[in-house]
Formats: C-alpha cells, structure tokens, sequence
C-alpha cells in the first residue's frame, strides 16, 4: 500500500481552447474536473494500476467534500482531516500545441491545530504503508520545517519516505532522510543554488542532494529524459511523449510508476518513464492506466550522455 500525503490539495478545473487571447471571451471545446494535489495525483496513478492506496489531506468546504467524492469514486481510500479553511480550485486552459496556462489558488491557511492533526494522521496510518509520499506545496499556516517534521514521523512507522517538493521544504527535509526526492530540473538547480546547464551538472547536482541526506535522486529533465541516482548507480532514460496533450501530473504519474516498481534501480526508472511519457498523452491531469503504457519505447541506460545540454530535443 503506497500512502500518499497532499497538505494543499485542489479541484483541478482544465479546458481545452483552440487559442488562449488575453481579454476574450472564449469557448472550451471540453472541460474536465479532477482532483488535484501531486500526491493526490501519485494516489490516483496508483489507483489506476491496480494498486492500494490511501490518500491524507486536509478537505475544507464544498470543493473539499467534492473532491472527497471524486478520489472515493476512483477507488482511493481518503483519510481526511477537516479545516476551517475551502479547499481550493486551480483553473488551466490547454491549446491544442500542448501549451498550458494555469492559474493556481493560493489555498486555505491551517490552523496549528490544523497542522498538527495532519501529521498525526500520516502517523496512524504510516506503519502499513510500504511508502509513505509527501507533495507539493506547503499551504499557508505550515511552516518550512513541516515537511522534515512529517519524515521523521514517518521514517519512525518504517515505512520509506518520498519526498516531492522544492525550495527551503525541500532542503530543510534532507537531512531526516527522505528514501527518494523527486525535484525537476528548476528545483534541483534552486537546491544545489547553481545553474544546471547539462544532464552532468544534474548528475553533479543530484550527488549533492545524497550528500545533504537524501538515499535516492529522482530528477525529471523535461525533454532531456530523467536521471536516477541512487546506491544501485547513476541512470538516465529517455520516452518518447508525442503528442503532447497536456502535461499537468506527469511528474507525479513518473514518481507513482517509480514507486510501484519497487522505487530503486533501473527498472523503477523505466516504469517512470513509461508513466511520465503516457501522462502527456492524455488530457487535463488525467493519469495512465496499463493500457496507456508503452514500455518498449523506453531507454534506459547507466552511461547518462554528461554533455547533453538539458532541455534539448529527445
């Protein structure tokens, strides 16, 4: 069973425009809702596959209440912890380029108490997880340090811990252990605080985050593949994603494949990928099922090309 853990979790409202014009009125050519959140949507990747998972978070309002139904209505058993506060509703308009506007809510801000209940529902529930994940944005009222509070907890349970945010959360968590942290390549270089020009430097960048704590680097690159640091060795994969349709959940899709196959060595990194490439080719933030994989069209390799810049074209 993987638990998942969202401290700001959302109502995701995605439509699909023929072209986004500032000051118009627009019509959508479709609309979907769902639920939001990236460990929201790690539950809702694993759901997908087959597997158990039960998601905590905190639910406040109308939209709370919705979004509880929307995650039950899927198969994900909620664990939810009540606020004062409305859940918040982010808005995205997608072109049909695979260009995408957001527009995201700042979300309720948790009372100490609030906060206090969140953490100790992760525990109660922790111990009969073989992951306990931990994403996204922390809402207003959690301080910096919540998220290395909330791995020590968990790390306390057993269960291995990812980790999946950035900036000070992410640094200031490192060193209570977190199993596997997912940054992209914006917040790996904003943790390292230097500029990553090459899939070298992430490389470089990623041993850095092992250094400071972290057992395990998982680093999505954008068009430049992903990167896999951790005590098996250095890999690096690439997955074709055309057409691109909407690109909202890929990194979570990526985390939840890793997880599911085990969250070590090169085979969790091809099962990342897979899910990552298969995320972009579906709408709004909807996430894969097996039916949408296509494993043969991953490469995984232990010699990562250290001077290919990052963003190039696969």
């Amino acid at each position: 069973m993987i638990l998942t853990v969202t401290p700001n979790p959302s109502l995701d409202r995605t439509y699909e425009i023929p072209a986004l014009t500032r000051g118009a009125v627009l019509r959508a050519d479709a609309d979907r809702v769902d639920p939001g959140g990236k460990g929201v949507n790690v539950s809702r990747a694993v759901a997908a596959a087959g597997h158990r998972t039960i998601a905590v978070l905190p639910l406040g309002g109308p939209e709370g209440a919705l979004l509880e139904r929307l995650l039950t209505g899927l198969g994900i058993e909620v664990a939810a912890v009540p606020v004062t506060g409305r859940t918040r509703v982010n808005i995205a308009a997608a072109e049909p380029d695979g260009t995408l506007t957001k527009l995201n809510a700042p979300g309720p801000e948790l009372t100490p108490a609030e906060s206090h209940a969140l953490l100790s529902a992760v525990t109660a529930r922790a111990g009969g997880a073989t992951w306990t994940v931990c994403c996204g944005s922390l809402p207003r009222g959690l301080d910096d340090d919540w998220y290395a509070a909330l791995v020590a907890r968990a790390r306390r349970t057993g269960a291995r811990i990812a980790l999946d945010t950035s900036g000070p959360a992410l640094t200031r968590a490192l060193p209570a252990g977190p199993d596997v942290v997912k940054p992209n390549t914006d917040e790996l270089a904003t943790a390292v605080r230097r500029h990553l020009a090459t899939v070298g430097d992430a490389v470089l960048a990623a041993e850095d985050l092992r250094k400071a704590g972290a057992r395990a680097v998982l680093a999505t690159l954008g068009a430049a593949g992903q990167l896999l640091v951790d005590d098996t060795g250095t890999h690096w994969g690439t997955a074709p994603a055309t057409p691109v349709r909407s690109d909202v959940g890929a990194g979570d899709a990526s985390l939840a494949g890793f997880l599911s196959a085990g969250g070590r060595g090169p085979r969790a990194l091809a099962a990342a990928l897979a899910h990552g490439a298969a995320a972009v080719r579906l709408p709004g933030s909807a996430m894969p099922e097996p039916a949408d994989l296509r494993p043969d069209e991953v490469t995984v390799t232990s010699e990562p090309p250290l001077e290919r810049p990052l963003g190039a074209a696969r």
